[in-house]
């Protein structure tokens, strides 16, 4: 039974289900299946805040986790992270690292997310206690540079609550010194803005396009980062104007290709990867879910070596490049299509593509994007030793080991940094 504290907690922060709706939200669309389909991931995110506010415990909510679809567990999974968030910043718990550390651990790309659900509704004076007694618990674990990713859901949550203000009016947040790197802090919130665009417009490629061109220019290249890693993360998009959406984005296709690899890595490393997120990728950039899987740890190696080589890049005034966006980066450089000038993609980019398993291409009936159940991650066998299993640790270093591109060097594991 819900306790009384927990009741006032979820009906002050958790909006209804309704409200999170496309209707709900007075979004301009047509109610079709797409549109559900979009909508669903708010209502999924509402239902894992309310069970993590009233739960007595982890068990009990990794139990509720696991009885959802295996589509909308990890959605469910930023709620759950969102209300301990808010729990351990009001509080004395610990229940965010502890649900990192464990059961999240899985769907810890969309758990970051749910930390910065969280920051939308702290006063910023608490997030120094967010970032001092969450974050640190979880250096080492893999992955651990994608915390920018809480940074992103702040965003996603201004433009999708307050879309007027973030959207129409195109205000900027004042910076906060994240990671020490205030100069980046506008930047991951724009990526999670751009995510935004892509739910507000339901997926419409016109509609979600015209919205970016409506930003300041150098704003664009993040607001397509986001757009990308929407589409092939959550769906939604029409199938036939996916190739639109790849030539809309221009001279920041490289941005939204990266956007879509990190949206591949995630549901694979879920260990469920629906249909249209193998279609979309291969629309947005010609790589299988295996491919994108491999090149993201490609470029979270080369990163690391960036860095220990003191090469990367700044941000100007707001102080160092964070190990995220040298990892974006160095997946730009894989795919061919560079920041700045005409380098070419490193040497071994060819090798490191082919020896991925490729995963077969899952058919998808273009009149009806939401038809299909979607694949699990064991039919793929590049992706299948990540497949999780309860009472093995997440952080096993011998969970995965990708496939060696011929004289590529042995490296440490890119997780143990990034």
């Amino acid at each position: 039974m819900a306790s009384a504290l927990g009741s006032l907690r979820r009906l002050v922060l958790a909006p209804s289900l309704a409200e999170v709706s496309m209707r709900g939200r007075g979004f301009a669309l047509d109610d079709t299946a797409a549109t559900r389909k979009l909508e669903a991931v708010p209502q999924a995110v509402v239902c894992g805040f309310e069970w993590g506010i009233d739960a007595r415990g982890l068990w009990e909510v990794q139990r509720r986790l696991d009885l959802v679809d295996a589509e909308q567990r990890g959605f469910a999974c930023e709620g759950v992270t969102m209300a301990f968030t808010v729990l351990d910043a009001m509080g004395r718990s610990r229940r965010t690292s502890e649900l990192l550390l464990g059961a999240g651990q899985q769907h810890i790309f969309l758990a970051y997310i749910g930390v910065g659900f969280a920051m939308a509704r702290l006063p910023r004076v608490l997030w120094k206690k967010v970032w001092n007694k969450t974050l640190p618990q979880l250096v080492g674990t893999r992955y651990h540079a994608m915390h920018w990713l809480a940074v992103d859901g702040y965003g996603f949550d201004l433009a999708y609550f307050s879309t007027q203000r973030w959207v129409d009016r195109q205000e900027v947040p004042a910076p906060y010194p994240w990671d020490g790197c205030p100069g980046y802090f506008p930047r991951a919130v724009d990526q999670g803005i751009g995510r935004a665009l892509w739910f507000i417009h339901g997926g419409q490629v016109p509609q979600v396009a015209s919205a970016v061109g409506r930003f300041a220019e150098h704003r664009h290249a993040d607001l397509w980062s986001g757009v990308g890693l929407a589409a092939v993360f959550a769906g939604g998009g029409d199938p036939a104007e996916l190739g639109t959406l790849r030539k809309a984005s221009g001279d920041h296709h490289a941005h939204l290709a990266q956007g879509a690899v990190f949206a591949a890595k995630a549901r694979a490393w879920s260990g469920f990867v629906p249909d249209h997120t193998a279609v979309t990728l291969a629309e947005l950039t010609d790589l299988t879910v295996a491919q994108a899987d491999v090149l993201a740890d490609v470029g979270a190696e080369d990163a690391h070596a960036a860095a220990e080589a003191g090469s990367g890049e700044r941000t100007g005034a707001g102080g160092r490049t964070p190990p995220y966006e040298l990892w974006r980066a160095k997946v730009r450089d894989h795919l061919g299509w560079p920041r700045h000038g005409d380098n070419p993609p490193p040497s071994r980019t060819p090798a490191i593509l082919a020896n991925a398993v490729a995963a077969p291409r899952p058919h998808m009936n273009r009149s009806s994007p939401s038809n299909h159940a979607g694949i699990d991650a064991t039919e793929i066998p590049e992706l299948a030793s990540r497949q999780r299993h309860s009472g093995v640790p997440h952080s096993s270093p011998n969970a995965y080991h990708r496939p060696a591109a011929q004289g590529d060097a042995e490296l440490e594991p890119p997780w143990k940094y990034f």
